[in-house]
């Protein structure tokens, strides 16, 4: 068991006992600091099918309308340098409260909050605002991150998530794996639960994952973590300690006062087929969610880039966005290897909606990528090709 205090947060991880004695005793420690921690600023939401919890540093929980956790954490990481890593223990702190969104405009139940780097005042300088969205009897749910560059010069960052799973409420011997034709990490043990989750808004750069041990967040070993620069196949744990997963994807550049958006889908499922499922059914929604905000632009004053349609692609496919003031607007597509195979605009524009047709006829059947930069702002997707 290891305790975490920090800012008069305590978090417990609770390791599996070797008697009976000593899990009752953990247990009855256990309950009674989650007792205190409830009296700490947090919000949640319960879909009917599962629970989202998340503290007023941004840390996510997973439960099952059971109670039972299934996610002791996943937490925002962003990465400017090898000694540069924004991260839930040593920097983050309260920007603005973490609350249940009493009339969302997008989906059935949302969280908000943001958070700073005022607990260390070390770079990288960051606000982070997060949205959590659900839906109802909805096994997932849909994380967003905002992430905005409070430097003075442009940064170059990655983000990812620094993920703790707690299947069954229990740590250790569980097995983390990357399904590649699904773009999904699955967290599982036995014919226990599965957990997955899948980054929405681009794709993955690095997956990495290692046996917990205590004070792993040191920036220097975030940073090589986020940059393995592979996708880890599978990771097996053979410890009570069970693993940690970092992700990354690949940097933005992003100019000061500027910011990009990073979602990714979290779901829960009996077994793997299920969870797959409830992960589809995100992706669904992610579509429908990126257009509602398109439509609810008095929410935010942010760039949005919707799914091409068709999608799988052809010959040819159309990209439709919104930008929220006139100005200098780039659209250029990527195959999957990050080389640049078409620029759609790169032109003046005015505020509201365009569309781009991208013509794809001559190109090889795969994976490609688009991305809209706009006023330091980056958004990508992916579209599939089928020749």
């Amino acid at each position: 068991m290891c305790f975490r205090i920090r800012k008069n947060v305590l978090t417990l991880y609770y390791k599996t006992p070797k008697t009976k004695t000593m899990k009752k005793l953990l247990l009855f420690i256990a309950v009674s600091m989650l007792l205190i921690l409830d009296g700490y600023s947090q919000a949640s939401f319960t879909t009917g099918a599962l629970e989202v919890d998340v503290n007023q540093y941004g840390r996510i929980r997973l439960y099952t309308p059971d109670g039972t956790r299934h996610l002791q954490r996943a937490s925002i990481l962003v990465e400017t340098s090898p000694t540069s890593v924004f991260d839930y223990t040593n920097d983050a702190e309260e920007l603005e409260p973490t609350v249940l969104v009493s009339n969302p405009l997008s989906s059935d139940f949302e969280i908000y909050g943001a958070y700073d780097n005022s607990y260390s005042a070390l770079p990288p300088d960051v606000n982070v605002k997060l949205n959590a969205y659900g839906w109802n009897n909805g096994s997932y749910t849909i994380i967003k991150f905002n992430i905005k560059n409070m430097q003075t010069d442009a940064m170059n960052a990655s983000a990812g998530l620094d993920i703790i799973p707690e299947i069954n409420q229990e740590y250790g011997f569980d097995t983390v794996t990357y399904n590649a034709s699904a773009g999904v990490i699955r967290f599982h043990r036995g014919n226990q639960v599965n957990m997955g989750m899948k980054l929405l808004s681009a794709s993955l750069s690095s997956l990495y994952s290692f046996e917990w041990y205590d004070g792993y967040s040191v920036d220097t070993s975030l940073w090589n973590w986020m940059n393995h620069g592979e996708l880890q196949p599978q990771y097996a744990s053979n410890t009570v300690d069970g693993p940690v997963t970092i992700t990354a994807q690949m940097p933005v550049v992003t100019a000061p006062a500027g910011s990009f958006n990073v979602y990714y889908a979290l779901a829960l499922g009996a077994d793997e087929q299920t969870m797959l499922s409830n992960i589809s059914a995100a992706v669904a929604k992610y579509q429908t969610l990126i257009t509602s905000v398109n439509d609810n632009k008095t929410a935010s004053n942010e760039l949005n880039l919707g799914q091409n349609h068709p999608n799988p692609v052809i010959q040819s496919t159309s990209i439709s966005y919104n930008i929220p003031e006139a100005g200098l607007v780039s659209l250029k597509v990527y195959n999957v290897i990050g080389n640049e195979v078409a620029t759609l605009v790169n032109s003046d524009q005015t505020r509201g909606s365009h569309t781009a047709v991208f013509n794809a006829k001559d190109l090889p059947g795969g994976v490609y990528f688009y991305t809209l930069r706009f006023d330091g702002q980056v958004k990508s997707a992916k579209m599939l090709l089928n020749k």
